[in-house]
């Protein structure tokens, strides 16, 4: 790598090789924190936008927030959060199940365990939608995006069981580009799990840990983004549907599996798209794109994916370490390795909000944070966050940087808003990570929030920045 020194600022977002931590002069210890801006931002509401964008080259679609599609009307900051947190907690229990479940591997919880859980999706917990056309004539629906799935899927009519969505549910009969597919085919052997045949039709059955599912046939249909048609994608139409979707159509399984939709495009996109999760409490939305020419920066700090073998789908990243006041701590890698058996390892997962790191990692985090923030009050801890700050009498602090470790040298050091988060609209705030309950690591869609990261899947590697959102 040569000796150079990149800096994106954007609320003092840094990626900087670390073979090049000495060249820096000083070395980034702490940043302030707008108290005051991100108190008043969670009294903000999301505002829905429905436009697309459309550039020529690419697929460039917006990405809103569950919040802005919900409807639901929450008392206040802290009931939001508390539902986010409840979400969160149910979503990192599936993904990590799911995980323990493919490698054979014992994973001891309170909470009970579906072997027939093949989404990331658990409980309706997706974060971030958005909008697409389906079927021709296009309808468009809101879908959930899914790193940590692979299967798309709508809800279909005739709905012998469907849950409430924003917009008419999908009938297959009013588009000429929908194809039923046969038991036979290709597709239908893809499933993850075996394929039930009905008249001669491939059928698909996704189930998940608190009895919410989708049921019904798999099909060919289009798919449109912006002005882009995207023909003949294996969908699943779904006639029998359960669950807490949050007003979402259905899914876009964006996973590293075969069935995923990424896979399925093929060359058509050069194995490569990128989104931008905006920041909370921004009225605009955030972005995802398709396509090679717009999503892969040349400019992007670039870290190795990997292949998990047992759990094909995820999104696996070389994590070596973490730092905190610009000083790396005595982390072993090994805590973040993955094993030849499957285990441990760390994906980044959009559903995911709030980043999970194995015990020793989270605590030697948490108390070189503590060391660095003597000065500010503390306050009780709150839901799974154990390091809480009354900063209602600031308008902004310092605190100590957090930074990510990866192999090949880059470092990729936070936001501050990335990390310290307003728990309710008083001015209490939360150090955001939290401990595993396994070896697992996720990196969370908070802790992704405002950068542009970039998937580039034919080569393996996962970009950070340039730019922000």
């Amino acid at each position: 790598m040569e000796e150079l020194l990149l800096m994106v600022v954007f609320q003092v977002l840094l990626f900087l090789p670390a073979n090049c931590m000495a060249l820096a002069t000083p070395t980034i210890g702490f940043q302030y924190l707008n108290v005051h801006e991100l108190v008043t931002e969670t009294s903000n509401s999301h505002h829905l936008s429905k436009s697309h964008v459309h550039k020529a080259g690419k697929w460039a679609l917006n990405l809103v927030h569950r919040d802005a599609i919900s409807g639901r009307n929450y008392s206040s900051h802290h009931h939001r959060f508390q539902e986010l947190m409840n979400r969160d907690s149910r979503r990192v229990a599936g993904l990590t199940r799911r995980v323990a479940a493919l490698t054979g591997l014992a994973y001891s919880s309170l909470q009970d365990f579906g072997s027939e859980v093949v989404s990331g999706l658990e409980e309706g917990s997706g974060e971030y939608f958005v909008r697409v056309g389906v079927g021709s004539p296009p309808r468009e629906q809101y879908m959930v995006i899914d790193s940590g799935s692979d299967i798309t899927w709508v809800q279909c009519q005739p709905c012998s069981q469907c849950y409430h969505q924003a917009g008419p549910v999908f009938d297959p009969a009013q588009s000429t580009t929908f194809y039923n597919v046969g038991c036979d085919s290709t597709v239908c052997g893809l499933l993850d799990r075996a394929a039930r045949c009905q008249a001669g039709w491939c059928r698909y059955e996704v189930s998940y840990r608190d009895g919410s599912y989708t049921k019904g046939t798999m099909a060919l249909e289009m798919l449109t983004f912006g002005q882009t048609e995207v023909r003949n994608v294996a969908i699943g139409c779904g006639h029998r549907n359960r669950g807490l979707f949050v007003g979402a159509a259905g899914l876009l399984g964006l996973g590293r599996g075969p069935m995923s939709f990424m896979a399925q495009l093929g060359g058509q996109t050069g194995g490569a798209f990128l989104y931008c999760l905006a920041s909370r409490g921004m009225e605009m939305p955030g972005s995802i794109v398709f396509g090679r020419g717009a999503a892969v920066p040349t400019s992007a700090m670039w870290v190795p994916l990997m292949r998990n073998p047992w759990a094909p789908s995820l999104y696996y990243i070389r994590l070596v370490g973490l730092g905190v006041g610009g000083i790396r701590l005595p982390v072993p890698e090994e805590v973040f390795r993955l094993s030849a058996m499957g285990d441990g390892g760390v994906i980044m997962d959009t559903g995911t909000a709030v980043t999970r790191l194995p015990v020793l990692a989270y605590e030697a985090v948490r108390n070189a944070f503590v060391q660095g923030t003597m000065g500010l009050p503390w306050a009780p801890a709150t839901s799974i966050f154990d390091t809480c700050y009354d900063l209602s009498g600031f308008r902004t602090v310092q605190v100590p940087t957090v930074s990510f470790y990866f192999a090949g040298g880059t470092v990729l050091t936070l936001p501050a808003r990335n990390y310290m988060i307003p728990v309710d609209g008083m001015g209490t705030f939360c150090l955001a990570f939290a401990p595993s309950s396994s070896g697992l690591s996720i990196v969370g869609n908070i802790q992704q929030e405002g950068i542009q990261i970039t998937f580039d899947l034919a080569n393996g590697f996962v970009g950070f920045g340039p730019n922000t959102c």
